[in-house]
């Protein structure tokens, strides 16, 4: 497992000329990417990074890895990686319906009260919701399926079109002490000069234990999403995070990084 984690698939940069903890992750597998930013804050006097550019040209995972977390994640009474990615992009109903994007919308907001209803953490909505059924004022706006004809058009003369919002200052705004949802502020799309497709992602704050993988699962299977839709490769995954916080003590980090290794 060792060797795995030392293969040399992914790495690490500091940028220079700036402070020790911003950081840039480059790498092909999720789960390792994962480890690398749990031990940058390891290596600090903090707890966090401030910012963390994530980018991922691959998007393998080790089994090793997601199973020691999940295993973790339900000792604390946490979600699942699969339960937190699925918040984003619910790959299992996409897969249950032959991977029918418009079987897909419906029967999700068809059924967005009871999922609401499952975990009240969802109240205010879901990312998946506000990725398909955006209301502004009153009317339902699918930004996915925008995002998706506007690509399989060929014919994109305005870049820009290829985004979609999540933050909602009419609900999101608010005073509390902590908000769970949404993290996620914005996604962006672009075709690269490959031809290949590339998802850019926002977050004000993220929890690296209990979201940060199972955020990212959600994105890159999101990518893959729009990018079958669209009869494209899904080339890149890019992630910045103003805050990358660890939420959990270095004690227990390091307990977890052990059972991996």
């Amino acid at each position: 497992m060792l060797d795995y984690l030392n293969s040399g698939i992914w790495k690490m940069k500091k940028f220079k000329n700036m402070q020790t903890s911003q950081y840039v992750i480059e790498g092909t597998n999720l789960s390792t990417v994962w480890i690398t930013a749990i031990e940058r804050i390891l290596e600090s006097s903090g707890t966090e990074i401030t910012p963390l550019l994530l980018t991922l040209i691959g998007f393998d995972e080790s089994a090793i890895i997601r199973s020691a977390l999940d295993s973790q994640l339900e000792k604390s009474k946490m979600g699942s990686v699969e339960t937190v990615s699925e918040t984003i992009f619910p790959d299992s109903l996409y897969r249950y319906y032959g991977q029918d994007r418009f079987m897909l919308f419906n029967t999700y907001l068809r059924n967005i009260s009871r999922i609401k209803k499952i975990d009240t953490s969802n109240r205010n909505g879901t990312y998946f919701e506000r990725l398909i059924a955006y209301d502004d004022s009153g009317t339902k706006i699918n930004q996915l399926e925008i995002i998706i004809s506007s690509l399989r058009s060929k014919n994109v003369k305005r870049r820009s079109k290829l985004q979609a919002s999540i933050f909602d200052p009419r609900i999101d705004h608010t005073n509390g002490a902590f908000q769970g949802f949404p993290c996620l502020q914005h996604v962006t799309f672009c075709v690269s000069e490959n031809g290949g497709l590339v998802l850019n992602s926002f977050y004000a704050i993220q929890y690296l234990y209990r979201r940060g993988y199972g955020n990212w699962l959600g994105l890159i299977n999101l990518g893959k999403f729009i990018a079958k839709e669209a009869g494209v490769n899904f080339e890149r995954f890019n992630c910045y995070i103003g805050v990358e916080k660890l939420e959990i003590s270095k004690l227990q980090a390091k307990e977890l990084l052990n059972n991996m290794k």
